[in-house]
């Protein structure tokens, strides 16, 4: 601890940018308590008054742009395939594209405001704004104020309890080991806190999923007596804009419509619903709300979209 006092005093706007920068290109590093540190110490009074904070303001600005812009980049280049990476490296995966979707549909360039202090899903709305077509000079001014916004934030915070601050890290210098084993292990739980919610949510989703091969089978068969199954793509509408591909001849009702949709929806043949999310979260949801409703024959599709194209089976461009 002792150590990381003397980071921030002697190399603190270095600390601050890198850091953040990690933090920004998604790497699992506590930016947001380190820059209520380092407001606290930009108070000190060896320091000049304000300039510190100004600068250290500066500097965080400065690694949250230049992180973003990466994915931002790699968003334009690669589209719903950056996504799709990052989400599987997420401790929530099965959330983590949903919610981008919805803050991107809902607020726009502004969601890269909203998306700093949502867990999991900051380092996703970068890339998806450039996926969705995001011009850079847009891109870079919503940047920019969302990460004043965030930064000033946990400066503001240290800055205000700078006392406080000093007298954490003097405890906590003083306390070695013992706060290094409390700090680790917070992390720890939290990381275990976050997996085990997981779990609970893929038990959850428990069910039956059909094969793409069996899928492709059964269409295959439609013209020899069977009743063809009902295809539907839950996807949302940023979804598919991000990726245009369907399953030739599928239906598009998103998740959240599935509900009230279900009365039109046949009971007498197969339904199979697909997304292109991890662990098939989306059509899994879906298949339960049909299921809750009476439908019998209704399963997600595993491995969804991706799955499907992978296999080399056809899909059309909409």
């Amino acid at each position: 601890m002792h150590a990381l006092m003397s980071l921030l005093v002697e190399h603190g706007l270095w600390v601050v940018f890198l850091v953040t920068l990690a933090a920004r290109a998604g790497a699992p590093v506590p930016a947001a308590p380190l820059l209520v540190m380092a407001g606290g110490v930009s108070m000190a009074p060896s320091l000049p008054s304000g300039a510190a904070w100004l600068l250290a303001l500066g500097v965080a600005v400065l690694a949250n742009l230049a992180g973003d812009a990466v994915w931002f980049a790699a968003g334009r280049r690669y589209g719903h395939r950056v996504m799709g990476l990052l989400c599987r490296l997420s401790l929530s995966p099965d959330s983590c594209v949903r919610q981008s979707e919805s803050l991107m549909a809902r607020w726009g360039g502004s969601a890269l405001l909203a998306a700093k202090f949502v867990p999991g899903v900051s380092v996703v709305a970068a890339p998806m704004a450039g996926a969705l077509g995001m011009s850079v000079p847009r891109f870079v001014a919503f940047d920019v104020v969302a990460g004043a916004i965030w930064s000033a934030l946990f400066l503001g915070l240290g800055a205000v309890f700078s006392q406080q601050v000093d007298a954490v890290l003097v405890y906590l210098a003083d306390a070695g080991l013992v706060a290094a084993v409390v700090v680790l292990g917070g992390a720890a739980g939290f990381a275990g806190w976050r997996w085990w919610r997981r779990r609970a949510f893929l038990k959850s989703l428990a069910m039956v999923r059909i094969s793409v091969d069996e899928l492709h089978a059964l269409l295959g068969a439609a013209g020899a007596g069977e009743a063809a199954p009902l295809l539907i793509d839950v996807r949302s509408g940023t979804a598919n804009q991000l990726d245009p591909r369907v399953i030739p001849g599928a239906q598009r009702v998103a998740l959240p419509d599935i509900a009230a949709h279900a009365a039109r929806l046949p009971r007498d043949r197969d339904i199979v619903l697909y997304c292109n999310c991890p662990n098939e979260a989306s059509a899994a949801v879906a298949a339960q709300r049909l299921a809750g409703k009476g439908f019998t024959r209704v399963r997600p599709l595993a491995g969804g979209l991706e799955a499907w194209a992978a296999a080399g089976h056809p899909v059309a461009v909409v």
